[in-house]
């Protein structure tokens, strides 16, 4: 099964959580054992997962990639201004495999799966989702 999660970002650079919109698609699957693949289509954009406790994590993954990968100094900011947007998707990865186990995300309890906004606010981001089912039988099941 393979479904489109559609969003809009309101910053330049930040993480959106879209664990719920995830679990949401996994539950209409009906897959019990299996894993998601969660893609971001766009070159400026990513997916982490990572701690939402509060948003301290989140905000300190943006602040780490701005230093590592400043604004402005990239031979494609002659372009269009985004090198860095750029870098920090390459860096980052654009996917995500997470198992699915009972039918639910196999994610810790601390653990929730973020869209990386590099190059915002952008207004029609995509996340393609393909769940994929198991097919080999449990331990004391028939084929």
């Amino acid at each position: 099964m393979r479904e489109t999660i559609k969003l809009s970002t309101h910053r330049r650079e930040q993480l959106v959580d879209i664990t719920p919109q995830v679990a949401e698609l996994v539950e209409h699957s009906g897959i019990q054992q299996g894993v998601v693949a969660v893609y971001a289509q766009g070159a400026t954009a990513a997916i982490m997962i990572q701690e939402n406790w509060d948003e301290s994590v989140q905000t300190d993954v943006v602040h780490l990639l701005q230093k590592l990968i400043p604004k402005g100094v990239w031979l494609h900011d002659e372009q269009d201004g985004n090198g860095d947007s750029h870098l920090k998707s390459g860096l980052v990865g654009p996917s995500e495999t997470i198992p699915l186990i009972d039918g639910q995300l196999g994610l810790s309890r601390w653990q929730n799966i973020f869209f990386c906004e590099f190059d915002g606010p952008r207004s029609d981001r995509k996340v393609v989702c393909t769940v994929l089912a198991d097919d080999i039988p449990l331990v004391g099941e028939s084929a």
